[in-house]
């Protein structure tokens, strides 16, 4: 188990870089492994690069943080390249598609996608016409990744998305979404608004979320799914789109609650400002952190979410591990789950998913999250 100090190395060296002079070898190593663990180790080079602070690095160390670039630009490039596969076999159609989460900051060559690792591509069509979306991708070397029936069922039925396509070649992942939380969520956001305030992309066939929008899914994303693994680098995004958006977006703070609210989201969204700003030392207007504090809940729950986020929002590293680190994990995973469904549905889902994971590994397919 780490020390506080250790465990916090990497979240205080992206909130302070010019701190990077003064951190020993045996820290620099320790700082270079938590960035991997959070799939950060990219932005923490731009981070460094920004605050001109990449001279005080060591020459060990500039190498990984150059090898990370490196990587990122390679990846920005493959999505580049699945950007305009999926454009010329979507472009027949003629379907509204709205990239999401990361594609869209790539898309949009916003600050944040640079030195970021992506994966998945997040496309958003209209639900109606879902299924052709899905047979031209079968049509052109695209593969469902979740083959067994109760996934299929589990995806088809109650989620946002159809089960996640893989290219049987290129092993890239489409992520098709029909709206942004599962039809059994708490929160319903309505994807028509989304389609409605969208904006062209440089890509030609693609719309990006206005900005309000790509903020506001990216709370929802961070706190209302349960996935840990990158929490921390989703709040850096987070802080990335707020500190880009304020100084180009004319009037976007004022809009950002009122559209949350109209979304139906404005719980995550007080979240997400709520930890950036003390986190990440993200510079909010106090009338915003008021507004959204209208979303808060109440107290005991916010006390309960503090302590929560001061363990997941931590790299998955063995230096960042205390007595607390997996249990919090594990509520944060279990209340998305009850954010995503009603308890009759939830409870006999997560039995079959704790059976599954009884079965050997080489004997089952893991299903949905």
């Amino acid at each position: 188990m780490g020390s506080p100090m250790a465990a916090d190395l990497l979240l205080r060296l992206l909130r302070e870089p010019a701190m990077a002079a003064a951190l020993s070898p045996d820290e620099w190593d320790l700082a270079l492994r938590q960035a991997r663990a959070a799939a950060l180790t990219g932005r923490l080079a731009v981070c460094l690069r920004e605050a001109k602070a990449l001279d005080a690095v060591p020459p060990a160390v500039r190498r990984h943080l150059d090898a990370a670039l490196q990587v990122a630009s390679r990846l920005r490039q493959a999505l580049e390249w699945e950007f305009q596969c999926l454009a010329r076999l979507l472009a027949p159609l003629e379907v509204p598609v709205v990239l999401l989460k990361g594609a869209a900051y790539g898309a949009a060559g916003l600050p944040v996608a640079e030195g970021r690792l992506f994966g998945d591509i997040d496309l958003l069509v209209p639900r109606p016409r879902l299924r052709e979306v899905e047979g031209a991708l079968l049509a052109h070397g695209w593969a469902p990744m979740k083959l067994d029936p109760y996934d299929q069922r589990y995806y088809r039925r109650w989620m946002h998305e159809i089960p996640p396509l893989e290219h049987v070649r290129r092993q890239t992942v489409v992520d098709v979404h029909h709206t942004l939380l599962p039809l059994t969520a708490r929160h319903h956001p309505d994807p028509a608004l989304i389609f409605a305030a969208s904006r062209p992309s440089p890509w030609a066939g693609f719309r990006l979320p206005s900005p309000a929008d790509l903020v506001v899914h990216c709370a929802t994303h961070l706190f209302h799914e349960g996935e840990t693994d990158r929490a921390l680098r989703d709040l850096m995004d987070f802080d990335g789109l707020l500190r880009h958006f304020a100084a180009v977006e004319p009037g976007f703070y004022a809009g950002l609650v009122p559209r949350a609210r109209l979304l139906d989201l404005a719980r995550p969204l007080f979240y997400a400002l709520r930890y950036a700003q003390r986190l990440l030392g993200t510079p909010i207007p106090e009338a915003v952190m008021q507004a959204a504090q209208q979303a808060a809940p109440p107290l005991p729950l916010r006390l309960a979410m503090d302590r929560l986020a001061g363990e997941v929002f931590r790299p998955k590293h063995a230096s960042c591990r205390g007595p607390f680190t997996a249990p919090a994990h594990f509520v944060v995973y279990v209340r998305g789950h009850w954010l995503r469904m009603p308890l009759h549905l939830l409870l006999p889902h997560l039995l079959r998913k704790a059976l599954a994971r009884r079965q050997p590994t080489a004997a089952r397919r893991d299903g949905p999250p």
